[in-house]
């Protein structure tokens, strides 16, 4: 047995070079057969890759059926900070991966889908795995961002579509641009998009796909990187090196050497000299991975653009300008399209073999991103958010209705030029423009705009009242006025008493042939009086208490007179003084309508009005005796029938232009009486049903005249109108000098603030309403007819936005008829009844005879019956 080991030992060392020779022979007769057979290997890899590719697509169309999408809507206010940003898109990041354990990684994305279709101007929405709808519905933006459920968004085929993917080019490691949050860093996108026409087809689809770095992926790009960078300074050291020696030589073969070794007596001695070639430095992870060199906040992005129309070459226009808003960004890295250039062809997204690519992964929300596009969340902050109070959002059809003649629904603002340089005129809903209010210098234009949207109103079929103590607002709108169906229905109320012969309506304050209550008609014009005049309980209580005595009287006689069949026999604001310094017509007066005055007032009559001076009846004479010595303002005051009837106007859609005068004390005081009549005639519309009342639009032009003669009445008609579907618009150059009250209404119910040209000083408080955004400067240098103006539409304000006032030369061009002027003068004036100023003061002086004669039979008539009363 031991003599047989040393065989069994050499024969089994003699075997295994024969093994590994076998081995070695085994395996090039494989290769040999795999070149040979390639074509089998590479069906079964291909197989194999296809089976594997089709499980992993089924398992992300599965995944991706249960996504849901989020619309956040910004204020007009919303203004993050970077920290808020970071948090969202750490948000984002983290809800990419709330999906199930089996969902492949290109499921496993937070889809950022901006899109603009002409009806809004960036609508933003966030899509993503449903499990991470809980986090991504509660914002760090808080109550300035509003977040709902976005519904699916269905779109029509267009006709001509394009589409790009968009990859980072340059240095790999390098960040974008350090985009600053003001301008909003989505304005150039919103650009981009701004002129979109809907009713053209256009649409414009942005998608940012934001996932989560897998981790072997990144290392994997870290050991690439740094294996580039090391190979980089390789070839700088040997590229170094090289110049080294040859500058060594150079040196050395040089004039100068060889002059050198001639004075030192040295020829060629020690050879040429050591060259130390520069030694490789060191590469430093951080410099060589730059953005990549952390895992912190680090994610892959798939940027996605399509852009449609109907009609050929928007489509291309639309995707350069996009491409050129994201150039913005650009910085070591920046945006660009993938695919390259052949002649006039792109090859890209929109060819094969990448279009059905592209088309799944838009339709299905997978991210399948570049191996380039890995970016830190701090250089996506201006995107991660909706747009802010920096960003500036163009109006669109949807956000301003484009204005049409004869729409009564639709009351015109203006005209707004485009991003695209087009001009629409502009109009906000009629129901819900309730106040309006212009300020700016004279001649700027607000009077211009106003007269615009009357007559644009007026032709539309509303009722409106123009309110002007000037007039010039008349002769400038009567040509475009002068239409047949318009003549019936305008009143013309001039008391400016121009011409040789004027014409003059009439209107009795106190009379009550027009259906009016007694206590309104006496609280009306007393208030009237007061408020010009300064009166209140504590400065004149006892002219406030003659003043209203005297009404009651006299509003109690021409009930009589309207009852008895003669309401030209009734008694006016003149007839105070009569009533007051005329025993026998006071006698009279008292006995005639004894039985309609409370006892109250009778006994104020019989106990205290005796016992008063006469000085005291002085205050209360004295406005009444100035409207007396105006021929103009007795004449129209002075008729017992009068035509004017504010109430029957509103209600019969009429259109009433009354020019009071000018500002002096009587212009005042008979201004102040239109407005209380006008407030009392609104507020009389509480015995109409509200579905049932007309609207009526007043228009009060100077409002600094105006509201110096009925501070208080004016502010509370911009307080108690709109629930009588009464809306006035207010223009004036100053609103610093409207009383207080007047102001202060004004601003708070407001539905448009407009305003033109005018000193700083004068536009700050409507620009400090608009939170100086413009500010004055930018306002005050505002041209003719340019507004700044702030609007109210579907319940949400608009602007302030800068507008063309409407011209009317140019807006209702069509409409003007300046041959028919003088017709619709005549035809305002007679449906105002006016009749010439001679014939209406002669009226006014022998109507205290007629009110008298009238006093006269009616005691005789009605004693009788007392008596019969008493012996009863």
């Amino acid at each position: 047995m031991d003599s047989a080991a040393p065989y069994l030992t050499a024969q089994s060392a003699a075997s295994v070079p024969g093994q590994v020779l076998d081995l070695v022979l085994g395996i090039v007769t494989a290769i040999g057969w795999v070149i040979t057979h390639w074509w089998v290997v590479a069906v079964a890899v291909v197989a194999v890759w296809g089976a594997g590719e089709a499980v992993v697509r089924r398992l992300a169309r599965k995944a991706s059926a249960e996504r849901m999408a989020l619309e956040l809507v910004s204020s007009r206010h919303f203004d993050p900070g970077l920290e808020e940003i970071f948090r969202r898109g750490v948000q984002l990041a983290r809800a990419s991966t709330s999906m199930p354990w089996w969902a492949p990684r290109r499921a496993k994305s937070v889809q950022i889908r901006m899109r603009a279709d002409g009806s809004s101007p960036l609508t933003y929405r966030v899509e993503g795995p449903a499990g991470g709808e809980r986090l991504l519905s509660i914002t760090p933006f808080g109550p300035d961002v509003t977040v709902t459920r976005g519904r699916p968004l269905v779109d029509k085929p267009r006709e001509h579509v394009v589409r790009a993917e968009f990859v980072l080019r340059g240095k790999p490691t390098a960040p974008l641009r350090d985009v600053p949050l003001d301008p909003d860093p989505l304005q150039p996108l919103i650009d981009a998009v701004s002129d979109l026409r809907a009713e053209l087809g256009d649409l414009a689809d942005v998608r940012l796909d934001i996932q989560r770095a897998p981790k072997w992926s990144l290392r994997a790009r870290r050991v690439q990187l740094m294996g580039d960078a090391r190979r980089r300074e390789r070839r700088e050291a040997q590229r170094a090196a090289r110049w080294v020696r040859q500058d060594a030589t150079g040196i050395e073969d040089s004039l100068v050497s060889h002059f050198q070794q001639l004075l030192s007596g040295k020829q060629g001695g020690g050879g040429r000299r050591l060259v130390m070639p520069p030694v490789p430095r060191r590469v430093e992870p951080a410099e060589a991975l730059g953005k990549l060199a952390d895992d912190d906040h680090l994610v892959r992005v798939q940027l996605l653009v399509a852009c449609a129309s109907n009609t050929a070459g928007r489509a291309e226009a639309r995707l350069g300008q996009l491409q050129a808003a994201l150039d913005v960004f650009g910085g070591g890295s920046q945006w660009a399209m993938r695919g390259f250039m052949l002649g006039p062809w792109r090859f890209g997204a929109d060819r094969w073999p990448s279009r059905r690519g592209f088309e799944r992964r838009w339709e299905l929300g997978h991210c399948q991103p570049p191996r380039a596009n890995w970016v830190r969340l701090d250089e996506l902050v201006g995107l991660l958010k909706p747009p802010t109070v920096h960003c500036r959002l163009p109006l669109l059809a949807s956000d301003l209705p484009t204005y049409e003649h004869g729409d009564r629904s639709l009351l015109l603002q203006g005209i707004y030029r485009g991003p695209d340089g087009r001009r629409r005129l502009v109009a906000t809903h009629a129901a819900e423009t309730l106040f309006e209010v212009g300020v700016g210098k004279a001649g700027g234009g607000k009077t211009e705009r106003a007269l615009a949207q009357a007559i644009g109103w007026a032709h539309a079929g509303g009722g409106l009242m123009f309110l002007d103590p000037h007039r010039d607002s008349w002769p400038r709108a009567v040509p475009f006025l002068a239409h047949d169906h318009l003549m019936q229905r305008i009143a013309l109320i001039d008391l400016n008493a121009g011409g040789p012969n004027p014409q003059i309506s009439s209107w009795n304050p106190i009379g009550m042939h027009q259906g009016q209550l007694a206590h309104e008609v006496v609280e009306a014009t007393a208030d009237a009086y007061a408020s010009v005049l300064g009166w209140d309980d504590a400065t004149a209580p006892r002219a406030l208490t003659i003043l209203t005595a005297a009404l009651a009287v006299l509003v109690a006689v021409n009930e009589a007179a309207c009852q008895a069949g003669r309401p030209k026999d009734q008694a006016t604001v003149f007839h105070v003084r009569s009533l007051l310094t005329d025993p026998v017509f006071r006698a009279a007066a008292l006995t005639a309508v004894e039985g309609r005055l409370d006892e109250e007032t009778r006994s104020w009559w019989r106990t205290v009005f005796p016992t008063l001076p006469t000085d005291a009846l002085a205050v209360v004479l004295n406005p009444i005796a100035r409207l007396a010595a105006n021929p103009v303002t007795r004449a129209f005051l002075g008729q017992g029938a009068g035509v004017y009837n504010i109430r029957a106007a509103m209600d019969s859609r009429m259109i009433v232009w009354v020019c009071p005068g000018g500002n002096g004390p009587t212009d005042r005081l008979v201004t102040a009486l239109l407005a209380r009549d006008l407030l009392r005639a609104v507020r009389s519309r509480r015995d109409t049903p509200e579905g049932q009342r007309v609207p009526f639009r007043p228009y009060f032009d100077e409002l600094i005249t105006l509201t110096g003669a009925a501070p208080e009445t004016i502010a509370s008609m911009f307080e108690d109108f709109r629930k009588y579907r009464v809306h006035v618009h207010g223009m004036t150059q100053l609103l610093a000098r409207l009383p207080i009250p007047v102001r202060l209404s004004l601003v708070q119910n407001a539905s448009t603030l407009a305003s033109t040209a005018g000193s700083q000083s004068a536009v700050a408080p409507i620009t400090a309403e608009w939170g100086d955004r413009p500010g004055p400067d930018v306002v005050a240098a505002l041209d003719r007819f340019e507004h700044y103006i702030s609007l109210t539409v579907d319940g949400r304000r608009i602007g302030p936005v800068r507008i063309t006032g409407p011209h009317l030369d140019e807006v209702f061009a069509d409409y003007a008829r300046p041959n028919r002027a003088g017709s619709l003068v005549r035809a305002a004036q007679a449906t105002a009844q006016a009749a010439p100023l001679d014939e209406l003061t002669d009226r006014a002086e022998h109507q205290l005879a007629r009110v008298s004669s009238f006093l006269t039979e009616h005691a005789a008539t009605a004693a009788p019956v007392r008596l019969k009363k008493a012996y009863k």
